[in-house]
């Protein structure tokens, strides 16, 4: 009667050092394993393009190429959309700086009515303000120049590893092989044959979530009578591939529409608003419901992985720990050692 409960905190604790475990190394392993892990999933969404194309006798190493061309395409055309919205937004700039020096004067005056706060308060708050945003500009640039660095050279490297994965996928397939054993032979084929679909699944999710948030964004825009309201609504949920920057970017052109041709300060506020409530939506409903069902992965599971995602690896591993979880639910359907954490990444109904 005692040996049972024993087992049971004994397995647990084993589930608890791997788990652990395996953290630490992808945490203090990050700047190898983000790059690798991006370039293995181009390659494993590309992968299908690339066995077609090789049937029909183009030569392994055009393919390859072909398919990364296609996808290094398809991210220049996304930055030329963010650099497009910034250009836009920059001619609008001196009307917005106008408007503001119109309005802050009548801000002031009501604040100081509604709530007896003097101008020369608030001008003194304003200039402390100002003097702590010079203050930490320095470091600022300095910090965004480490960054960019370690951007380009990921953008440079992803690449890489994506042609490599492709070039050597018999060498990785034997290599995993040998690691599982002779015994697991014919289940592993059809492991990495499901991870494989399990990616193309997960774009689908995305583009799917992509469209919604698009509508929705539209939707709210159209609501308040905004000019350009469904391109707006959709540019915007496009850019959201690119986290935190490319919502803060895209959402300043409608913006900054609502405040030049709007005459109460509530339109620019609503539109914020808008775009606030449907990102939520996106992070906590939309995103982990949607891309779950095309994985298979429950809801839970999914908000499971998009939040240690971010704790170990940040924006990037937002992205990419929602497919480990369901790479690591198609191994578990498998194998009879793993059927009880099966029961938790399982979608039910």
């Amino acid at each position: 009667m005692i040996k049972e409960p024993v087992r049971i905190i004994d397995r647990l604790y084993k589930y608890t050092v791997v788990v652990l475990g395996c953290s630490l190394v992808l945490y203090w392993g990050k700047s190898l394993f983000v790059p690798m892990f991006m370039g293995l999933l181009i390659a494993m969404v590309m992968f299908p393009v690339c066995v077609n194309m090789e049937r029909k006798g183009v030569g392994k190493g055009l393919a390859i190429g072909i398919s990364l061309s296609l996808v290094i395409l398809s991210f220049l055309t996304l930055v030329w959309l963010l650099f497009w919205q910034l250009s836009l937004f920059r001619q609008d700039m001196p009307f917005i700086i106008d408007k503001l020096q119109l309005l802050l004067p009548q801000l002031q005056s009501w604040m100081e009515d509604k709530w007896s706060i003097s101008i020369a308060m608030q001008n003194e708050w304003i200039e402390m303000f100002l003097s702590n945003i010079k203050k930490g500009i320095g470091g600022y640039i300095a910090s965004t120049f480490s960054a960019t660095a370690s951007t380009f050279f990921s953008l440079f490297i992803i690449p890489i590893y994506a042609a490599l994965f492709l070039y050597h996928r018999h060498t990785f397939v034997q290599f995993v092989k040998s690691v599982a054993g002779k015994e697991r032979y014919n289940k592993l084929d059809n492991i990495l044959a499901e991870t494989t679909q399990t990616y193309y699944k997960y774009i689908k999710g995305m583009i799917m979530v992509y469209i919604i948030v698009g509508v929705l964004n539209s939707v709210g825009l159209l609501a308040l009578g905004i000019k350009h309201a469904i391109l707006f609504g959709m540019l915007t949920a496009i850019m959201t591939i690119v986290p935190y920057i490319g919502i803060i970017i895209s959402a300043l052109l409608p913006i900054s529409i609502a405040f030049l041709t709007k005459d109460s300060i509530f339109y620019p506020l609503a539109v914020i608003a808008v775009f606030s409530f449907v990102q939520y939506l996106e992070a906590n409903v939309i995103f982990p419901r949607v891309v779950g069902a095309q994985l298979n992965v429950s809801t839970w599971a999914t908000l499971v992985a998009i939040i240690l995602g971010g704790i170990i690896w940040g924006i990037a591993g937002m992205v990419l720990f929602i497919p480990f979880v369901a790479i690591l639910k198609i191994v578990t359907d498998y194998l009879e050692e793993g059927k009880s954490i099966n029961i938790l990444l399982s979608r039910k109904g």
